[in-house]
């Protein structure tokens, strides 16, 4: 072949013209480098001294690992991004559980595409934005960072960011598995039975596989008594043996990684970020044979056969600087914010609905600590710093411009309802912010010893854990101790409700909020989440009625936390097993405050299933919708299936299609169908089979709590038992 560049460059463009292809270009490149050259591909470049400053050098450039100069390889680049590029000031998208609110996976895959674009512009070359860790209790402090608490939703949400990404990074799922808690993370071991594990906490991560994410990234926590950088039974057997993955995997940052010779054979190909337990113990490991080199040469070969085949395959122009931040991705991140905004109570006031905003208002009273803050969420490793930001405050006055608009901080509950009494409406602006929820930075539950053998026993470890415990009682964020609102806001929305009856109220924050307490108080609630830089304008769009709420719960607000799982953020071991969120409700017969996929508009739609077609390995619904309001309005068409031989039936969420519609009309939508959460998995043979049951389908608004008029699930004959690799 002729050269054109580096080996790498030539290497690429050999592939993306089909001449060879990449398992043999890796191969390849792996001949012409050192012992020494292949092991470097195995951790991160920098040297573990940058330790300490990593928060600040996350938000400046990629943190690579494996490149290599001499064959011009440029290795994996990392950049986090949840919500936007952490790189640089980026645009800053509404959090993961907004966008899941918006029930949109085209939407999504836009939101894909724009992060993918940012994070190349920034010469990164692979993004962790794609974290489909199931919601099984709110509290956890990294909701806001999940699609919320069902594996359908969160698979197709999750497929659909990646397959965005994909166009310009590689895209890299997180955190591999059973990590939904943040303050014992680091230590806690999550018990969970085969059913459980295959048929509720990994359907997602496999949709996503599927979808085609290049990499995974481990968690930090254990799952049956081993660390996940250690679980070869999950790593190997069901990640690469049982569902043929093909990509590489990584660890997560520093404390994830806790024997460099065990987590390369349990099948962890890189170390990230740092050159640690790695590059202290590979190189002898290799030439004692403690390691073997094939186990080496596997690892290598999937990271840069990974690499060059998305090199060959992606976008072949670079984007340039202008795309950042650009005028298209700001009215992309208004738009989901738009769509991510769920109104859960309107009730009339004076013969008529609050929302949206009455025509004739001429004064209004803006409320809250909140109403004059951007609120973009944690400030940990998924933080965004937009060029701009748009308060709820700013982003009402720009849209009603002749309205007299009137603030209080809400530190003072009378003064505050005397500026409510003297407004046409108020709008009181409460939640969360990162001190109450997010990313808990410093632990006291690391494994000090990865820093160095000073630190593995003696003095030295027994001052840094102290030190680590001591810290971590001080920092922001971390899992939530309550899932109501503050007392103090709790007492301003009463105290500005008594003072006018024509009262809403907005909730920012990342998962569920209880609403018993304070709700029946107020006739409007709207659920705003971290609504990213465009946040405000999004609001006073909706609330004006320029746009109709559209956003529906991706998660189940209960009446009462005793009705969900237990949660111990200080838990060292937890079981994790098939009773959560709506499905646990349902199953004890309690009735949500605000059900799974839940949401209201300024119209009124109505459902009817006509038919449907299914078998083991999907089908499709056609539900016929309209519009049955006044109003051009959004819906979303949710198909359900439950087992109606049991005393209390539990929904369980097949598909979903996000329909407009305009007022009186009507249409026959299609909903495509997964057949998941009707079957069940042998834990011997690994093949997938029907759930015994008299199972039924409806086509609903929101998860639902009757079966009348739902349909028998007709399942073909053709579907039979699944080969274990489906």
């Amino acid at each position: 072949m002729r050269a054109t560049g580096t080996e790498y460059d030539e290497a690429v463009r050999a592939v993306r013209a089909a001449e060879i292809d990449a398992d043999t270009a890796a191969d390849n490149l792996i001949e012409r480098m050192t012992d020494a050259e292949v092991l470097w591909l195995l951790d991160g470049d920098s040297p573990r001294r940058l330790l300490p400053l990593i928060p600040f050098l996350l938000g400046r450039r990629p943190f690579v690992a494996g490149a290599n100069r001499r064959l011009g390889i440029p290795g994996i680049r990392f950049s986090d991004g949840a919500r936007g590029v952490v790189i640089g000031a980026s645009t800053s998208f509404p959090v993961t559980m907004a966008r899941a609110a918006t029930w949109d996976p085209t939407l999504e895959e836009q939101v894909g595409i724009a992060i993918g674009l940012e994070t190349r512009a920034r010469g990164a070359n692979y993004s962790a934005s794609v974290c489909v860790n199931l919601l099984r209790h709110p509290a956890w402090g990294r909701a806001q960072e999940c699609y919320g608490e069902d594996p359908v939703l969160t698979g197709i949400m999750g497929s659909a960011i990646t397959r965005g990404l994909r166009l310009n990074v590689m895209a890299c799922v997180k955190h591999f598995a059973l990590n939904s808690m943040e303050n014992e993370r680091f230590e806690v071991d999550v018990s969970v039975d085969e059913h459980a594990l295959h048929e509720v906490y990994l359907p997602h991560f496999k949709a996503v596989i599927d979808a085609g994410a290049d990499s995974v990234m481990t968690a930090y926590n254990r799952v049956r008594g081993e660390y996940m950088d250690l679980n070869g039974p999950l790593v190997t057997g069901v990640l690469r043996d049982e569902w043929g993955f093909a990509g590489f995997v990584t660890s997560d940052w520093v404390f994830g990684t806790h024997d460099a010779i065990e987590s390369l054979r349990a099948g962890m190909d890189v170390e990230m970020p740092l050159r640690m337990l790695r590059a202290r113990s590979l190189p002898s490991a290799l030439r004692s044979g403690a390691v073997s080199r094939e186990t080496v040469l596997q690892s290598a070969h999937r990271i840069l056969r990974t690499t060059l085949q998305h090199a060959a395959t992606r976008e072949v122009t670079s984007p340039s600087h202008d795309v950042i931040a650009s005028t298209s991705h700001r009215a992309l991140a208004r738009k989901v914010a738009e769509e991510s905004i769920v109104l859960l109570k309107n009730d009339p006031v004076d013969g008529a609905a609050l929302l949206p905003l009455a025509p004739d208002t001429r004064r209004i009273a803006v409320i809250g600590r909140l109403s004059e803050r951007a609120n973009l969420g944690d400030h940990g490793s998924s933080r965004v710093r937009p060029p701009s930001t748009v308060s709820p405050l700013q982003g009402l006055r720009e849209a009603l411009p002749d309205v007299l608009i009137e603030t209080a901080s809400g530190s003072s509950a009378a003064e505050a309802a005397a500026v409510a009494a003297a407004a046409d409406t108020a709008i009181v602006v409460v939640g969360l912010d990162q001190h109450d929820e997010g990313e808990s930075v410093v632990t006291g539950g690391v494994d000090v010893g990865v820093l160095g053998g000073a630190f593995t026993s003696g003095p030295f470890r027994e001052l840094l854990i102290r030190l680590a415990h001591l810290a971590s009682r001080f920092v922001r964020g971390g899992d939530r101790t309550s899932l109501e609102l503050r007392p103090t806001d709790v007492e301003l929305i009463r105290a500005v409700a008594a003072a006018n009856p024509r009262t809403i109220v907005v909730l920012i924050g990342g998962s569920a909020i209880l609403t018993e307490t304070w709700g029946a108080s107020v006739p409007a609630i709207m659920y705003a989440w971290y609504g990213g830089m465009e946040a405000g304008r999004a609001l006073a769009r909706v609330m004006n009625g320029d746009v109709g709420p559209s956003g529906r719960l991706p998660f189940v607000v209960p009446t009462d936390v005793e009705h969900l799982p237990p949660f111990d953020s200080a838990a060292k071991t937890v079981v994790y097993d098939d009773r959560w969120g709506q499905r646990m409700l349902d199953a004890d017969g309690h009735v949500a405050a605000f059900p799974f996929g839940f949401g209201l508009s300024y119209t009124t739609f109505s459902y009817q299933l006509v038919d449907h077609r299914f078998d083991d390995r999907g089908g499709s619904a056609e539900v016929l919708v309209a519009n049955t309001g006044d109003r051009a309005g959004s819906t979303v068409v949710q198909v359900y299936a439950a087992d109606l031989s049991l005393d209390r039936p539990v929904a369980q969420l097949l598909g979903f299609q996000k329909v407009d519609l305009s007022p009186g009309s009507s249409t026959l939508v299609h909903v495509a169908l997964d057949a998941g959460p009707t079957l069940e998995r042998d834990p011997v043979t690994h093949r997938w089979s029907r759930r015994a049951g008299t199972w039924a389908i409806l086509a609903a608004q929101h998860s639902p709590r009757s079966w009348e008029g739902a349909h028998p699930l007709t399942v073909s004959t053709s579907g039979g038992m699944l080969p274990a690799n489906e």
